[in-house]
């Protein structure tokens, strides 16, 4: 566990390492079968692969990916941004999101079990099951990790949790524990998950009202609510942005007085929340169609 937070050359070792990531997934999946999801050791190995999923579309081989994500063939030649799983570019995120995923393979071995679908429910199911919040702080950590990207891996991992696996409604009791970085962590989870616009209609409807519920009423109190806060802010701002239905759920759900204030913050050390509040009520005005709504 140490030593899997011990930069890019210690993750790239221990990925290529034969048989450990195999050997921390079958453990985890023992311990889930055994109905003990807050053993230690799960945690441990929960939070050795949170750590070699960080940044894990940058660092695999370009050659490795190459092989799996055929829709790479279609992006220009011309076209040097590095990443491995695709460009950063809006137009070719685009295009990428128009093309079908590939096919997962029925026995993932190493480092292709990082962001296979049966590795994506274990995580979803210790989030459900499991009462340490290390280990559920890991969980949606390295669902956060692995949905931090542009190319059709975070992609597909995205479209995996919130369609195929469910796993929008463990995720929602997060937002509601006691421990601040638990609910940091599920909201930056949230935040990845809306940036993709097949899935924005889902999360609205599932999780938006419980972002509104969580946002302080006055006074951010300290710098993880205030990240927390901005967070949510960005969050709405890509469920809002394109989608006037999804605005009307944050009124309803009396978002925009809360909004408001977080907005009016002007002190220093609240300015991140501040700005986020401010990107936020500057799309929401966008939609023309509810200016008499918001005036009301």
């Amino acid at each position: 566990r140490n030593m899997s937070s011990a930069g890019p050359e210690g993750r790239k070792k221990m990925r290529e390492c034969d048989g450990l990531i195999d050997s921390l997934v079958y453990y985890i999946q023992g311990a889930i079968a055994d109905h003990e999801p807050n053993d230690k050791a799960t945690e441990n190995c929960v939070c050795i692969l949170h750590n070699l999923s960080y940044q894990l579309e940058i660092e695999l081989p370009e050659s490795y990916t190459q092989s799996i994500y055929m829709q790479r063939r279609n992006i220009s030649s011309n076209d040097k941004t590095p990443g491995c799983f695709g460009t950063r570019s809006r137009k070719v995120k685009e295009k990428q999101q128009d093309t079908p995923l590939p096919e997962e393979k029925s026995n993932p071995r190493g480092v292709e079990s990082l962001w296979h679908s049966t590795l994506i429910r274990i995580y979803l199911s210790l989030i459900a099951k499991s009462t340490r919040n290390y280990t559920q702080e890991a969980s949606l950590g390295a669902l956060q990790n692995l949905t931090a990207g542009t190319g059709p891996m975070p992609f597909a991992v995205a479209q995996t949790v919130v369609q195929k696996a469910n796993g929008l409604p463990s995720i929602r009791t997060m937002l509601h524990v006691s421990h601040p970085t638990v609910k940091k962590t599920a909201v930056s989870l949230l935040r990845n998950l809306s940036r993709n616009t097949s899935l924005q209609s889902d999360i609205a409807r599932e999780v938006l009202p419980d972002l509104v519920s969580i946002i302080p009423e006055s006074g951010l109190g300290s710098d993880i609510v205030c990240e927390i806060t901005a967070s949510i802010c960005y969050t709405l701002y890509n469920l809002t942005q394109s989608s006037s239905n999804n605005a009307r759920l944050l009124l309803s759900a009396d978002g925009l007085p809360k909004i408001i204030t977080i907005s009016m913050n002007d002190s220093n050390t609240f300015s991140k929340a501040s700005r986020a509040a401010s990107v936020l009520l500057y799309s929401l005005w966008s939609h023309t169609d509810l200016h008499s709504t918001y005036k009301k």
